[in-house]
This record gives structure tokens, C-alpha cells and sequence, in this order.
């Protein structure tokens, strides 16, 4: 049987290297979790949440998926929203996607994947209601375009989550954000979609024939 061994020896060299640095670091982790920021996004292994912002263990709650995509019937992805809206108070929600993104590759190609289809059903859907935006482009400009357009659509549909409305029916201080990672060059895009309220989002709806582009 292996153990992957490396990886026990990995860990015991990381776990003394943060006590070096801060004696007090896990006996202060292991106190509480009160982090600001809800993260959802790809699992793709390229794309560290925490390591690509920069924050400590601690800091960011992540939930992560194939393609970042948040669905209504998936209780993985809203017990998540949930917990991380009503128990640990986050005041920020960021969909973050990538370009690149191997699962909007898949939803582009004829292809049969097997089960993943079915997931990819709901990034197909996003490049059908958004057919005029990607017409006209190449390959990589109509991937790139339909990376984004499943952010601003996944940002929709956490903010119209029975969650995220009662929390801001509730007063709650919880804005909900789309970028985007650059693998190539390590840097986030802000797509400009972070919504606040009701009203912002009623407003995003209203002028949604107008969303963002590069």
C-alpha cells in the first residue's frame, strides 16, 4: 500500500516552518473561523484560492467546483452560501473564474464527456443566452468571453439565491463579486458586477441585455 509519504513529509516541514514563524499561529487558528470572503470557484488545481490573493489559512471560505458554477439544486454549493451568509458572516461573495478554464472547454465542444455533460449543460445554456456577444469572435476570444459571461452569470444566481435576498431583506452588509484569474500571468480581473442589494441586483436585471465586455 503507498502512503504518499512525500506528502506527510511535505506537511511536517510546512506545519514547522509557520510554528518558526509564529509560534501561536494553529493554537490561534484553531480558536475560531471568522473570515470576510466566501470564495466560489474552479477546482481546478492551478487556481489556489488562498495562495493567489494572498491570505493565510483562516481568511477565505472556499467552495469549489467544476467551471464555478452555482446552481439551485445543488445543496453542496448553497449549504456552503448558507452557512457561510448566516454562521460566519461573511460580507463579501466572489465568483472567481479563469481563462482557460478546461470545463468551459469542454461545454464548447461537440464531444461526449460523459456524466460531466450534464454539468456542462448549464455553461452551454450561458453560451446560448449570450450567443450574440460571442458571434463573430475566434476560438480563443469566444472561450475567453464565455469564461466571463459564466462569472456574471453565476454572480446572478448566487445573488438571486433565497439565501443572499432574506440576508439583505435582513439588512446584511454582503456584496457579491465576479473576476476572473489569469493563469498565464497570475493576475484577477474585476468584471465589474459586484452587487450590494436588492435594489442593485433589480437594477443588474433590468440593464442585463448590457453586460460588460472587454
Amino acid at each position: 500500500m503507498k502512503k504518499l509519504q512525500h506528502l506527510f513529509d511535505s506537511n511536517l516541514k510546512w506545519a514547522n516552518q509557520r510554528k518558526q514563524e509564529d509560534p501561536e499561529f494553529f493554537s490561534q487558528l484553531s480558536q475560531q473561523q471568522a473570515p470576510e470572503y466566501l470564495w466560489i470557484g474552479c477546482s481546478d488545481s492551478r487556481v489556489p484560492a488562498n495562495q493567489i490573493v494572498n491570505l493565510p489559512p483562516g481568511e477565505v471560505f472556499v467552495h469549489r467546483n467544476i467551471a464555478n458554477v452555482v446552481v439551485h439544486t445543488d445543496l453542496n454549493c448553497l449549504s456552503v452560501i448558507q452557512y457561510s451568509v448566516d454562521i460566519l458572516k461573511v460580507k463579501h461573495i466572489i465568483v472567481c473564474g479563469h481563462y482557460g478554464c478546461g470545463g468551459i472547454k469542454a461545454a464548447m465542444e461537440r464531444d461526449d464527456h460523459g456524466l460531466i455533460d450534464n454539468w456542462l449543460r448549464h455553461i452551454k445554456d450561458v453560451g446560448r443566452f449570450n450567443a450574440d456577444q460571442l458571434k463573430g469572435l475566434n476560438d480563443k476570444e469566444r472561450m475567453d468571453r464565455l469564461c466571463e459571461l459564466n462569472v456574471i452569470e453565476q454572480v446572478s444566481n448566487v445573488c438571486n439565491s433565497s439565501i443572499v435576498q432574506k440576508a439583505w431583506n435582513n439588512g446584511a452588509n454582503l456584496t457579491v463579486h465576479g473576476w476572473i484569474y489569469g493563469i498565464n500571468n497570475g493576475i484577477i480581473k474585476d468584471l465589474e458586477t459586484s452587487i450590494s442589494s436588492v435594489e442593485e441586483l433589480k437594477k443588474r436585471n433590468h440593464n442585463s441585455h448590457a453586460l460588460p465586455e472587454n
